[in-house]
């Protein structure tokens, strides 16, 4: 079945007489003994519906998490003492200041990466116990060779983690491309609304499946069941908010183009994320963030909302994205609307 369809079907309950059509919230901790649920901690019948439903379009076998963070470091968690670990210099900043924690404390060796320089990439690999990156990359919109980084990556033995929250599995699917783990935010385009904190992780690895399943349930790193329901509530109408969100995003990059306000535009050419850089820098910025009506300064993305930020207010952010830079996550409003609004505002700045 096509994607579309997938997200609209899969992680259901059987079609049976008197059965619901969606998998209901399961509030419980404690299992009757003798089944295979057992604990709260260990599986939850609206966990399950979830995971099935991503693992489907995902084309491997999923782990609901807690948050994306969550997700994150359970993975980090599973390289050796002292081992090397490869990472685009822009990354999630979340990321990177886990992947510097870790390695300020002596658990792990780092290695940040130009993510499009792939002969610099494969090189990198060498030593690698573990290769992560995004693609595209946040905040800079930068685009992997994931087919061939994970060959390097796997010629030196180490694993393939792909951070998808960007792509979303309908418009890019790691797993087929050599990727050994993906991970995702959920909270972002998957559950789409701006209202679940969640994370996930897949893979076709059955081994890597049950050892990644054993560290979120040592670790309680588990999502809460209404949060796990809403998410696979937002999953069905994924592919119709990601069709729409990237043909506002495409739409808007045409006309930002344009506008002397804008000294770059940065776009993959696929997905709802677009990045500008103001061509008067941070202040401009600051003022632009401030001065739509629609648009709304946030911090998150993905949601059916247009939301927007200048990365670079956060200390975290790496000094190699411009000052002036502005992410904007295009939600699926009137695409008309929007460029009114964010027009009016550039004008301003002009």
């Amino acid at each position: 079945m096509k994607p579309a369809t997938v997200a609209v079907t899969a992680g259901r309950p059987p079609h049976e007489p008197d059965r619901p059509l969606s998998e209901p919230i399961t509030m419980a901790s404690t299992y009757v003994a003798g089944g295979d649920l057992e604990y709260g901690r260990y599986a939850n019948p609206t966990w399950t519906a979830f995971e099935e439903a991503l693992g489907a379009l995902e084309g491997g076998r999923a782990l609901a998490f807690s948050s994306g963070m969550a997700a994150v470091t359970t993975v980090l968690d599973l390289v050796g003492h002292d081992a090397l670990v490869v990472a685009p210099a822009h990354s999630y900043t979340g990321t990177l200041l886990q992947l510097g924690d870790l390695e300020s404390r002596g658990r792990i060796r780092t290695k940040l990466v130009d993510i499009t320089d792939t002969d610099a990439v494969v090189a990198a690999c060498e030593d690698a116990a573990l290769v992560w990156f995004e693609s595209p990359t946040n905040p800079a919109l930068e685009v992997a060779d994931i087919p061939r980084i994970a060959d390097a990556a796997h010629d030196a033995g180490a694993y393939v983690v792909v951070d998808n929250t960007f792509a979303t599995p309908l418009l890019q699917q790691p797993l087929s491309l050599g990727a050994d783990i993906v991970v995702h935010s959920v909270t972002k385009f998957l559950a789409g609304h701006s209202d679940v904190l969640m994370g996930a992780v897949v893979t076709d690895d059955e081994q890597l499946h049950g050892v990644l399943k054993g560290r979120r349930d040592l670790l309680g790193a588990t999502p809460g069941t209404l949060e796990a329901w809403l998410a696979l509530r937002g999953l069905r109408t994924l592919h119709l908010r990601v069709e729409r969100s990237q043909q506002n995003a495409q739409e808007l990059v045409r006309r930002l183009a344009d506008h002397p306000a804008i000294g770059e535009v940065r776009y993959p050419g696929f997905g709802g994320i677009v990045s500008v850089v103001l061509a008067q820098g941070a202040m401009a910025a600051d003022l632009l963030v401030h001065k739509t009506s629609l648009w709304v300064h946030a911090t998150s993305l993905g949601g059916v909302e247009s939301t927007f930020e200048r990365r670079r207010r956060w200390k975290a952010e790496p000094a190699t994205i411009p000052e002036g830079l502005v992410r904007l996550s295009v939600g699926v409003e009137d695409v008309d609307d929007l460029w009114d609004d964010l027009r009016g505002a550039l004008d301003d700045l002009t």
